[in-house]
């Protein structure tokens, strides 16, 4: 089955074309045939770009102003005789849509019906910034393929799982009740994902270990993985909370926030600013939000920087403690996103001391892995493994399209998990 995997997001589309079917799945020989992405939607330059193994990368600039020209756009690439990989874009035998948001309706993946898409638009007050753009680009590639079945893969259904000991906080709890506010968790396909490749890459099975899977990007989250189901996560209500990232500054102490409006005078709407898009990585070094020029910034003695690396590194191995505590113990901790998977430097910083866990890391092997490869980088006889896995969340999406289509998608919700309302 080729499957055409959509993230769609404010003025962008990110695309896959993936073969795949249970089989392939449960071989691990599913194949990604087209990668890309149109950017800038809206504008008079947007830009079309996709790559094809084997191939050079074809790039194209063209005036697309909205959602549906850009699906559009893509499927036209996609079939061209010289530069596609479909004969046709009657090829496409289904679509898999990437949700941010899916709340507590949906503790896994599933087919879009009417129904299901009024409740994923229930679900936009909890992700105003996402949800609409993810909605946006289903309508869009629904009138475009409107004989193909389209599934609805959420960021935050793997987390479903989390007990409510750890999704409800410590406010009045008719907020939860009235107001669905909890700790959701995203990353969701990402972790599951890194999760199930570290159980293949030790070679043991997933329900027998308990793994911190730390995915590492300019947004960062971590989760405690209990034999296969998520247990806590460092995101909450919204992806704001938990691990210093590019330009999130993660945790920090309620009442500082009112505190600051009163003392600089400042919006509601410049709070959200200034917490999302002015602090993190880049509001404490002042030089960037990219860990790459940290790195550089701190080899050449910027002291604000080094503060920056110390408290994102800080932060992970904080809650590398928290979660082993949680899980009464731990079997493996992986590293990915585009810093977990690139950064020897953070690896080693954030794991360093943690030998008291089980963890010895092997020094040479975090220095020198290979880009794009699933890797140990602890010393063999480690009694818990330190491993990097690349991720790869379009794949997951695509065969959670699969597996609804099938009849075989597990839900992660547990039974009596449910917090009382």
């Amino acid at each position: 089955m080729k499957v055409l995997v959509l993230n769609c997001g404010s003025s962008s589309v990110k695309f896959q074309v993936i073969e795949t079917s249970l089989d392939m799945i449960e071989a691990d020989t599913d194949r990604t045939l087209a990668r890309g992405g149109v950017e800038k939607i809206g504008l008079s330059d947007s830009r079309l770009a996709m790559e094809v193994p084997g191939r050079k990368p074809y790039q194209e600039i063209a005036e697309i102003l909205e959602h549906r020209a850009a699906v559009e756009r893509i499927l036209r690439v996609l079939a061209h005789p010289q530069q596609g990989v479909l004969s046709a874009a009657s090829e496409i035998e289904a679509v898999g849509h990437r949700m941010v948001h899916g709340g507590e309706k949906f503790a896994s993946s599933v087919l879009v019906t009417p129904e299901v898409e009024a409740m994923i638009e229930e679900c936009v007050v909890l992700a105003p910034l996402h949800n609409p753009h993810n909605l946006r680009g289903l309508v869009a590639a629904r009138s475009l393929l409107p004989n193909v079945p389209h599934v609805a893969v959420f960021d935050t259904a793997f987390h479903q799982s989390i007990p409510p000991r750890a999704f409800v906080y410590g406010l009045p709890y008719e907020l939860y009740t009235r107001h669905s506010i909890r700790r959701y968790g995203f990353h969701g396909t990402s972790h599951r994902f890194v999760s199930i490749r570290t159980a293949k890459l030790l070679g043991r099975p997933l329900e027998d270990l308990r793994i911190i899977t730390c995915h590492l990007g300019n947004g960062c989250s971590m989760a405690a993985v209990d034999r296969g189901r998520s247990v806590d996560t460092t995101m909450g209500f919204t992806p704001l909370e938990g691990l210093l990232m590019g330009t999130r500054s993660g945790d920090l102490d309620a009442a500082i926030l009112p505190w600051v409006m009163a003392m600089e005078e400042v919006t509601l709407a410049q709070l959200n600013a200034m917490l999302n898009k002015h602090s993190g990585l880049y509001g404490i070094s002042g030089v960037s939000s990219d860990m790459r020029e940290i790195e550089a910034a701190c080899k050449a003695g910027n002291k604000r920087a080094v503060l920056a690396f110390e408290i994102f590194c800080y932060r992970i191995k904080k809650y590398i403690g928290a979660y082993a505590a949680a899980m009464g113990g731990v079997d493996a901790v992986t590293f990915t996103g585009g810093i977990g998977e690139n950064s020897p430097l953070v690896r080693e910083q954030a794991v360093s001391g943690m030998e008291f866990l089980g963890i010895e890391l092997d020094q040479e092997a975090n220095r020198t892995t290979p880009r794009g490869k699933e890797t140990l980088i602890s010393r063999p006889g480690s009694r818990t493994a330190v491993a990097v896995i690349p991720t790869n969340e379009e794949r997951v999406i695509a065969r959670d399209t699969v597996r609804v289509l099938g009849g075989v998608m597990p839900s992660f919700s547990v039974p009596g998990n449910e917090a009382p309302r």
